[in-house]
């Protein structure tokens, strides 16, 4: 049991969630969109909220800034999430379009508030948990779309909801974060979602 709930904390890392959310933005929306376009996004994007994270994350280390990939610390925290937020940036003006998938502008520039909001309180020196904030930043887009394109996905959010009690208690077990550091992250997470839903549902 202790290997699977640590385990869980990989497999549901914050660094996948936002191409995850992006590849069932495609799969379910029934808008018509190229599937060069599709792929150009897919990979674009995945290059610069994974690949370049993690060779962000290899290059603090190097120079001293971070110890683990854990970042243990609020101190570690902050020139991670304040590069993230750069590279999120770059995404939403370089990539995605208002005009052309409003859906996924606006899920990014949550995740954009999110994570700005994430650093404001590791400068503060308070430890927000980042797996809660990124999987509850996704479970809320994906309510927004099942309304937002009248289709049914009781399923997903079922399965969604498990996610999201199992990555809580993995973080608790691993002592990672206390009960008060997973509430935070859920709400950082998922209030900039549910408020930017305004502008597109």
């Amino acid at each position: 049991m202790d290997r699977i709930l640590r385990s869980i904390s990989f497999i549901f890392h914050p660094i996948i969630m936002p191409i995850l959310g992006v590849i069932f933005y495609f799969h379910k929306s029934p808008r018509f969109i190229p599937e060069e376009v599709m792929y150009a996004k897919l990979i674009s994007i995945g290059i610069l909220t994974i690949v370049l994270p993690i060779l962000t994350y290899y290059l603090l280390k190097t120079l001293g800034k971070v110890d683990t990939i854990y970042l243990k610390t609020t101190n570690e925290r902050i020139y991670p999430l304040a590069i993230n937020c750069i590279i999120i940036l770059i995404v939403i003006v370089r990539i995605l379009s208002q005009a052309q998938i409003v859906e996924l502008y606006y899920f990014f520039v949550g995740i954009l508030i999110s994570t700005m909001a994430c650093l404001f309180l590791a400068i503060f020196k308070f430890k927000a948990s980042i797996h809660m904030i990124s999987i509850s930043g996704l479970f809320m887009f994906f309510i927004a779309l099942s309304i937002h394109f009248s289709i049914n996905i009781t399923g997903t959010l079922a399965l969604m909801s498990i996610i999201l009690g199992a990555v809580a208690t993995s973080r608790l077990h691993t002592k990672a974060h206390n009960y008060m550091e997973l509430i935070m992250g859920f709400f950082v997470g998922a209030i900039p979602q549910f408020i930017l839903v305004n502008h597109w549902l």
